[in-house]
């Protein structure tokens, strides 16, 4: 995936001024910055949600013939058909900050993906279903036909990441994953994040260049340190820092100093992107 000159406004207010970024096959990406810096509208310009005012995104299609490199082809998502932006979104899968459960239960919030853009049938699903209940530390026999409203906020957070990867995604993105959860459940969504990046699609099997790919919107700190992402830093839309945790921490930038001390109390109040 590759972000070039991105830029984007609302109302006349600039929110990005010209992102790059390049994002690695097979890469954990943490994106971070202060509050309305733009995170969660990259992340939406990323999936097309978005038009751009003006640079590219450039995304993988990885129901097209690999080329010459061996990789899926690269397709400027601001210039595709709507049908071919479907086909590459059937490859991704993201998990929102409020983890967005429709209403009825667990069966029918894992089902609508795979039903909606796979066309599969209810007795195909429901084998899908029950692994990635598994997959989430969740036991298909005591939550499957349990209603939303009938969930705790950890459980519910584990089955916003399992409707997210009963799609098998090469690629996930989660917005703000542990806002708002105590240090004990945080804990247990960032290793979840962690083996479910590690797990390999199975459509990588014909596919062997293909790894999954992990792009976490967030201002937790403990999230940082346990997974070791690459760190990109947004700051006056634009990519203040992009490097490792240990370089992130020891900054001595006069924007990443106040920003790091100020990460516990955005991410405790669940502050917007």
């Amino acid at each position: 995936m590759s972000v070039t000159g991105l830029q984007k406004a609302f109302d006349g207010k600039p929110v990005l001024k010209g992102v790059n970024l390049s994002i690695r096959s097979g890469e954990l990406l943490a994106i971070v910055g202060g509050s309305g810096c733009g995170k969660t509208v990259l992340l939406k310009l990323i999936m097309g949600h978005y038009p751009a005012d003006a640079g590219q995104v450039l995304v993988a299609d990885h129901e097209l013939p690999p080329d010459a490199s061996g990789g899926s082809p690269l397709l400027d998502i601001g210039h595709v058909s709507e049908k071919q932006l479907d086909q590459i979104r059937m490859h991704w899968a993201i998990v929102f900050q409020r983890n967005a459960l429709v209403s009825g239960d667990v069966f029918e919030n894992l089902a609508v993906l795979p039903r909606e853009v796979k066309g599969m049938k209810n007795e195909a699903i429901l084998p899908l279903a029950r692994q990635a209940l598994v997959d989430v530390g969740l036991d298909p026999e005591f939550v499957m036909h349990r209603d939303r409203e009938e969930l705790s906020g950890g459980m519910a957070k584990r089955v916003a990441v399992a409707r997210a990867i009963v799609m098998d995604p090469v690629i996930i993105l989660y917005d703000e994953p542990t806002a708002g959860l105590d240090p004990e459940m945080s804990a247990q969504i960032q290793e979840l994040i962690g083996a479910t990046h590690r797990a390999q699609p199975a459509f990588a099997a014909s596919h062997p260049g293909v790894r999954r790919t992990s792009i976490v919107v967030t201002h937790d700190t403990e999230l940082l340190r346990r997974l070791r992402p690459r760190i990109v830093m947004l700051h006056g839309g634009t990519v203040l820092f992009d490097g490792t945790f240990d370089q992130f921490v020891a900054s001595h930038d006069p924007h990443v100093r106040p920003y790091l001390a100020q990460m516990p109390g955005l991410h405790l109040n669940g502050a917007t992107a």
